[in-house]
């Protein structure tokens, strides 16, 4: 999501300057590539780049058929071949052995466009589903990204594309992304049903000196934070510019106005042990994955008693939400190589994962995003 919200914001720049523009999208892999189908850049007349499609070695090319569609006025499907560098017909070596197919969209800023559909996903606070029609035969035309869906809207409004629904609702059931051969109007096309999570929502209890490396290292990773503690002196703007919402709040009150979704990570971090305390008890109650406690275990020890003591029982569902230390285990010492723990531990819970090295792994590093929707 902070790549899509990178864009938007790329494209009421240009749109403003008046520029124009053109956006690429990875639609299709074969083999091996550093981006997957979802990965976007967007491209304006004069060669600013917003985005990635790869690890930067397919973006100077890339620009040249950008700037080809910008100047036709019409999409483009390019096909990057990999799977044998001397034989590259671009002189691009990605070194991935792959196959990547990359769908160039002119912006038409009078006409409905694709960013018209990112904007719709990122304003959606739900699971979400971009649909993207391409295909790989010369002299198709090459239709670009239609749909945006999710449980509650549809745009477009039209029923052109009613006959991709049930296919959209299976990704968005599964919450996995699939690239499927259809018909659309009498021709064979092939979509990509891209699964697009909500922007993960960081809310840190606390504003100490040690939240400052938090805010920014979760700023980079495009997550929406919201920062609160009780003294006035500590929760400001001025001190965290980076957060969506920097409040002052009693431990009572903490959750008041602040939406807890599955996509909502909450940090206990104001070395104040009440107000932890208090916060960790209105939080079990609530339906977002994870909890992480700033402290040594005794910390999460006593507050488990405690919370007994108050008839508070804890159950076991509600523990495995509940991490403290907070952090993966790198050796943190400074604040901010424990913010960078937090931050990794996070992603890993979000994406169900141990956090382990990569040298371990004995598949792919990525999904292969293929086939038919399952």
């Amino acid at each position: 999501m902070k790549e899509i919200n990178d864009i938007i914001k790329a494209y009421r720049k240009a749109k403003a300057a008046g520029k124009k523009t053109a956006l690429a999208t990875v639609v299709k892999v074969e083999g091996s590539s550093y981006r997957q189908p979802g990965a976007r850049m967007l491209i304006t007349e004069d060669g600013e780049l917003t985005g990635a499609i790869s690890g930067g070695c397919l973006e100077g090319d890339a620009l040249k058929k950008a700037l080809l569609a910008i100047h036709q006025e019409q999409n483009k499907l390019i096909t990057y071949d990999t799977s044998n560098d001397e034989d590259s017909d671009f002189g691009v070596q990605l070194g991935c052995n792959g196959i990547v197919h990359i769908l160039f969209e002119y912006i038409n800023y009078d006409q409905g466009h694709p960013v018209d559909l990112l904007i719709k996903a990122a304003e959606e606070r739900r699971d979400s589903v971009l649909t993207c029609i391409f295909s790989l035969e010369r002299g198709t035309p090459q239709i670009g990204t239609v749909l945006f869906y999710s449980q509650y809207a549809a745009f477009p409004e039209s029923h052109h594309f009613d006959h991709l629904i049930q296919d959209v609702e299976k990704v968005l059931e599964n919450r996995l992304s699939a690239v499927k051969s259809i018909v659309h109007d009498n021709i064979p096309f092939e979509a990509l049903i891209e699964y697009l999570p909500p922007a993960v929502s960081l809310v840190i209890a606390g504003a100490g000196n040690d939240v400052k490396p938090l805010v920014e290292i979760a700023s980079v990773m495009g997550w929406e934070m919201t920062v609160a503690e009780g003294r006035v002196s500590h929760a400001t703007e001025k001190r965290f510019p980076l957060a969506k919402t920097v409040k002052v709040v009693s431990a009572e009150d903490f959750l008041n106005e602040i939406v807890v979704d599955e996509h909502t990570f909450v940090v206990l971090m104001t070395h104040n042990y009440r107000y932890d305390l208090t916060v960790l008890k209105n939080m079990l109650n609530r339906n977002n994955r994870y909890i992480g406690i700033l402290g040594p275990k005794s910390k999460l020890n006593r507050m488990l008693s405690d919370l007994t003591e108050e008839s508070v029982e804890v159950s076991e569902e509600q523990m495995q939400r509940i991490y403290g230390p907070v952090g993966l285990d790198i050796g943190a010492e400074t604040s901010e190589e424990i913010a960078l723990s937090i931050v990794a531990e996070i992603k890993a819970v979000l994406e169900n994962k141990q956090g382990n090295s990569l040298r371990y792994k004995k598949n792919k590093i990525h999904q292969a995003i293929n086939g038919d929707a399952q």
